[in-house]
């Protein structure tokens, strides 16, 4: 059984082309999303269209993009069709995972969403090593500042337990225990050098 499945992304467009293609290729059934994003990935009509295809069934759409704008989520749900041996069809891009054509395109554009990710990783590690050695921060923001450490250690000193002065600060207590800890450890320069490292690890933990 072919099952249709179309999209639109806002409530002005209409189904009515998608429709009219979907019927004439032999589609039994039509789910449908309006005004959806094809960024989003849960998406109540793709979910109702893929919970009904079974083992020799064909999921037909009228373009390839109408399923998501994402190439990697498009060939990742491709290809778990196939290993419930459910077909794919996209009219208008002449894919047809049914046939030995359509399958060997999907394969291509499999291996295009597999290079287009290698490439954004490469990219994203030269840009943040470039960017630590222009001196400048990457990665999650730091949960406290060294004149808020100082600051700390000073509301400690007058009696306040780590808890209190977190609540203060609006951070764990884990954050201000482990940033103390260092400058008590080390007592000099060496505390101010390390902190940096301790509040980034005390932020994942936090």
């Amino acid at each position: 059984m072919k099952i249709g499945y179309a999209r639109v992304s806002t409530d002005e467009q209409n189904l009515n082309l998608q429709l009219d293609a979907l019927k004439a290729a032999g589609c039994e059934v039509i789910y449908q999303d309006i005004g959806v994003s094809g960024i989003t990935s849960e998406r109540d009509g793709l979910t109702q269209a893929l919970s009904a295809c079974g083992e020799g069934d064909t999921l037909v759409v009228w373009k390839f993009d109408r399923l998501g704008r994402s190439l990697a989520f498009l060939c990742e749900l491709v290809e778990r069709l196939g290993k419930q041996e459910v077909g794919f069809q996209s009219l208008t891009d002449g894919i047809d995972t049914t046939t030995t054509s359509g399958k060997l395109v999907f394969h291509i554009m499999g291996a295009l969403a597999e290079f287009e990710h290698d490439l954004i990783r490469e990219r994203t590690k030269a840009g943040m090593k470039a960017a630590k050695k222009r001196g400048k921060h990457v990665g999650r923001p730091y949960a406290l500042s060294p004149g808020q450490v100082q600051h700390v250690r000073e509301l400690l000193a007058q009696g306040k337990t780590q808890r209190e002065v977190a609540a203060l600060l609006s951070v764990s207590a884990n954050t201000v225990g482990r940033a103390v800890k260092v400058y008590r450890e080390s007592g000099s320069e060496k505390g101010h050098r390390q902190h940096e490292t301790v509040i980034r690890e005390s932020i994942e933990t936090a």
